[in-house]
């Protein structure tokens, strides 16, 4: 009997776990997702149709447009609201007069931005190389493309895929946004398009992020595509442990949510980390997105030399919340965490048991986990 008992459950734990890896809404997937951030940003100019398609033809399973409004109410896809950063409209005297001075998330900032900018006018500026140090010979040849070209081109790219290309669109300083337009202007406009595409149901190869947490509450009133609640935190202290005291006059979103800021509520992103956050955050999203130090971080000695600590509780936590955990962002730049080894440090991650990730390095990423799911 004992014996017999003991294969039953053996049978048992086998098909248990045959049924979790089929199973489309477990949040542990066995491959990890690579997601494109902001496309093949390591060769092209980012957020552009060019980058996408080539971030496609690497390997990524997802791409991901940051979405800014035009004044004229359309969705562009751009990293911030501000141009000069990755545009070339500091170049062309036609819009000289449209710079000025905004308050982003608390920081006062002088820059061109788009919502001062028609559809029509961003139509004319040109994308550039964003990131000091990569190559610069696409500069000032591709044009600004709106949301919805992103999503037609990833449709038309995924007809003879056998998955399809998805996408992962983050909602950038919406209270910034609806403080122009009206409120919840920005989600409205993401709602309409995706139900435009049929990309508004649970099926559907959509991800969409945010920084802040009411606009994700809302969306999950209206659609049943997953939701991402990202976190951030302004450093990593020496000995390992986040800093999330913003200084006076910068971006209140590298520390808390800006809409908790603007309501006077005192939780910091720190609060997600807790048992109590992440049944909070399971309210109303699929998933949640952390910088990676949220996961490993690292001590720093006094020679500068990086100390890799253990992986904190943050994945096991989310998973007992059914929270998928997408980190970013992997750039070769700055592989903190493997003395410059990206491959290495994409297994550290992949060890720790996330379930995607975003690079700006897509073909590293996608060579990392194939050689990550060899070793398995």
């Amino acid at each position: 009997m004992k014996n017999y008992f003991l294969f039953s459950l053996f049978c048992l734990t086998i098909l248990t776990a045959c049924s979790n890896q089929d199973d489309p809404n477990n949040p542990s997937p066995k491959k990890p997702l690579i997601i494109a951030h902001r496309g093949a940003q390591s060769i092209l100019p980012e957020h552009t149709l060019e980058a996408y398609e080539k971030a496609i033809e690497m390997g990524a399973n997802y791409i991901e447009p940051d979405l800014v409004l035009t004044k004229d109410g359309h969705l562009i896809v751009r990293h911030e609201p501000m141009l000069s950063g990755t545009t070339n409209v500091s170049e062309l005297a036609e819009f000289t007069q449209l710079k000025t001075t905004k308050n982003i998330d608390g920081k006062l900032v002088t820059d061109w931005f788009a919502s001062d900018f028609t559809l029509e006018q961003i139509k004319k500026l040109r994308a550039k190389q964003a990131y000091q140090g990569r190559p610069t010979n696409y500069d000032n040849q591709f044009s600004i493309p709106t949301f919805e070209e992103v999503i037609e081109l990833a449709k038309k790219e995924s007809v003879n895929l056998a998955e399809p290309i998805g996408i992962y669109p983050e909602i950038k300083h919406p209270y910034f946004h609806n403080e122009i337009f009206v409120n919840h202007f920005m989600e409205n406009k993401l709602i309409k398009l995706l139900q435009k595409h049929n990309f508004d149901n649970a099926q559907a190869p959509v991800f969409v992020q945010c920084f802040e947490v009411e606009p994700l509450q809302y969306l999950n009133t209206k659609l049943s595509v997953k939701l991402v609640q990202l976190i951030s935190t302004y450093n990593i202290n020496e000995d390992g442990s986040l800093d999330f005291t913003v200084p006076q006059g910068d971006f209140v979103s590298y520390g808390a949510p800006y809409d908790f800021y603007k309501k006077g509520d005192p939780r910091t992103y720190e609060y997600f980390t807790t048992e109590e956050g992440m049944k909070f955050t399971a309210t109303y999203a699929d998933g949640i997105g952390p910088w990676k130090p949220f996961i490993i971080s690292y001590k720093t000695k006094s020679n500068g030399k990086k100390v890799v600590l253990l992986p904190t509780n943050f994945v096991k936590l989310a998973h007992e919340n059914n929270l998928q955990v997408h980190p970013y962002t992997f750039r070769n730049e700055n592989a903190q965490w493997s003395n410059g080894n990206p491959e290495k440090e994409y297994h550290l991650f992949f060890d720790a048991g996330i379930d995607g990730l975003f690079t700006d390095y897509t073909n590293e990423a996608v060579d990392a986990l194939n050689s990550w799911l060899d070793k398995q």
